[in-house]
């Protein structure tokens, strides 16, 4: 690429990204917020193009996904489906540095909510889709875009619902989404960019304890189920669930280049946790959610008036599960954290969202390991997990072959990053934004010619 042709890759990329920002489809998680439906009229537009067949899917007002096709000219080639979600969460403006709906470009960085998760994967993957349609772009197996909504909800009138009502206009041999290619601070040599090839669960739960109510103003010997739920809460926030050093963490480690002490280090139980105090600082929390089923009880409500000592209190868990750890198995360890309380504890909801997996390997790995050489020469492609979720899993359950991936230059550390996600300040670098711009378009030009 002409380096003209490399400032005005860049240049698209950063406006698109910017204007998805400003649409700020804040999605609270109520079917009435997101309204992604603006950025669905600006995805329109700017892919409007000849070879490009598009639809809209609204489940509900304001809740659009759009999904574009480029039909390939071999029904039995493999096919490749580009994902990007336009929704994001809410913010705390007293918390950013910078207006977060403004998309504003300062030093190179384009800031506001999404801007890592995940407007600028779903930009990138526009513009790569916008230049492949303008070069004429006739591929054997068929090329899907899509931007949907609601991810950042549980993907209910977006990927779950395209999944499970339009199957025909999104289904793919194979899948790329948010977000790898981060570079590891870990290991030896080039950098290491991980391909997320699978995905924690999630099981949700909800707790009630039980008390007595009473008088505010006599605390002495009370049944405070406040007062219980908050040492249940406690006991839950310290809790280990046990070390899951599963074959995806051992290529993982494996691919890092690591001193053999390190790496023996990280790979046996024994050892585990001391090498995990000293890894790379803001690698931890990630490396810690990778091997085990994690529990963080992040809501409480109890009581109907302050001077009334509550008989009732409820605890909200995020609960986010490695593979093998779903279902019963999670009431397994709730019960070994809560210990002598479980009797005063009711499990009220679960949810039941079980951990997904694709291949190690495959043609999608091998092209996007080779795109990816060219793009950072002296670079290696590692297998890792997304700690959190994504739309990946509707698909995975489907059969397809689901990969998060996409580019990062070297300006904004791996700490900074992880960081970003859902929280303040949130930021992307153009060079990533190019570089990702990139990856797409190299990939689907490869991939199915």
């Amino acid at each position: 690429m002409t380096l003209a042709a490399t400032s005005e890759t860049t240049a698209e990329v950063t406006d698109l990204v910017q204007r998805l920002i400003r649409n700020a489809c804040v999605n609270d998680g109520t079917p009435a917020s997101g309204k992604e439906v603006r950025s669905v009229d600006l995805l329109e537009s700017y892919l409007h193009a000849p070879g490009a067949e598009m639809k809209r899917h609204e489940p509900v007002p304001g809740r659009a996904s759009l999904v574009l096709r480029i039909e390939g000219s071999d029904p039995k080639a493999r096919s490749l489906h580009l994902m990007g979600h336009t929704d994001v969460v809410p913010v705390t403006p007293s918390g950013w540095r910078h207006d977060p709906f403004g998309g504003e470009l300062i030093d190179g960085e384009v800031w506001g909510r999404g801007a890592v998760d995940m407007l600028d994967v779903t930009a990138s993957m526009a513009v790569a889709v916008r230049r492949l349609l303008a070069s004429g772009f006739k591929p054997k197996g068929t090329l899907i875009y899509s931007a949907v909504a609601d991810e950042e909800a549980l993907g209910t009138y977006g990927a779950q619902w395209l999944t499970e009502n339009a199957w025909d206009d999104v289904k793919a041999d194979f899948l790329l989404t948010e977000f790898g290619g981060a570079r590891f601070p870990l290991g030896g040599g080039g950098p290491k960019l991980p391909i997320m090839t699978a995905e924690k669960g999630s099981q949700w739960t909800r707790l009630r304890v039980r008390g007595t109510p009473g008088h505010g103003s006599m605390p002495y010997k009370s049944d405070n189920a406040l007062v219980k739920a908050a040492e249940v809460i406690s006991r839950i926030g310290r809790y280990r669930a046990p070390l899951r050093l599963h074959e995806l963490w051992r290529r993982f480690i494996e691919g890092l280049d690591l001193p053999t002490a390190q790496r023996l280090a990280l790979t046996t139980a024994a050892t585990f946790d001391v090498a995990l105090d000293r890894a790379p600082e803001g690698t931890a929390p990630m490396l810690y959610a990778a091997t085990r089923t994690t529990f963080s009880p992040n809501m409480a409500r109890a009581g109907v008036k302050l001077n009334v000592i509550p008989d009732s209190a409820e605890i909200d868990i995020d609960i986010r599960t490695v593979a093998g750890d779903d279902g019963p198995r999670v009431r397994d360890m709730l019960r070994e954290a809560i210990g002598d309380l479980w009797a005063e504890v009711e499990i009220l909801e679960e949810g039941a969202n079980p951990a997904s997996e694709s291949p190690l390997r495959s043609p999608l790995w091998d092209t996007l390991t080779s795109v990816t050489q060219k793009l950072l020469p002296g670079s290696e492609t590692i297998p890792f997990l997304i700690v959190g979720a994504t739309d990946a899993r509707y698909f995975r359950r489907k059969g397809v072959t689901a990969y998060g991936y996409g580019l990062l230059s070297e300006k904004i550390s791996f700490r900074d990053f992880a960081k970003m996600f859902h929280g303040n300040n949130e930021r992307i670098d153009q060079e990533s934004l190019r570089l990702t711009t990139e990856l797409w378009e190299q990939t689907a030009r490869e991939f199915l010619s």
